[in-house]
């Protein structure tokens, strides 16, 4: 899904694929959001990325960072509610198209 800037950003970093999709699993089912990204950044650091307000982004955030930590290592998380349309053009290399 290509991201634009126009919603909130929400992302977490974790060691490991395995905790990033428990993160994007919980990230999905705590609020009304939308999966629109993940990277492999190497080093076996994975980024999940979701997009949707930002309360809704928030409550994700704060349940995936939470579920990624319990099963693994989360190294960070982030919720930018307002990124410059640029950064979109970034978080969009790996889309998710749904």
């Amino acid at each position: 899904m290509r991201y634009h800037g126009e919603e909130a950003l929400g992302l977490i970093e974790t060691i490991g694929l395995v905790p990033a999709l428990e993160a994007a699993d919980k990230m999905l089912k705590a609020a009304n959001v939308e999966l629109i990204s993940y990277e492999n950044i190497g080093s076996t650091l994975v980024t999940v990325m979701v997009k949707g307000d930002v309360a809704a982004v928030k409550s994700a955030v704060e349940a995936g960072a939470y579920a990624a930590d319990a099963i693994g290592t989360l190294t960070a998380q982030n919720v930018m509610p307002r990124p410059i349309p640029e950064v979109g053009d970034i978080v969009s290399i790996y889309d998710i198209d749904l």
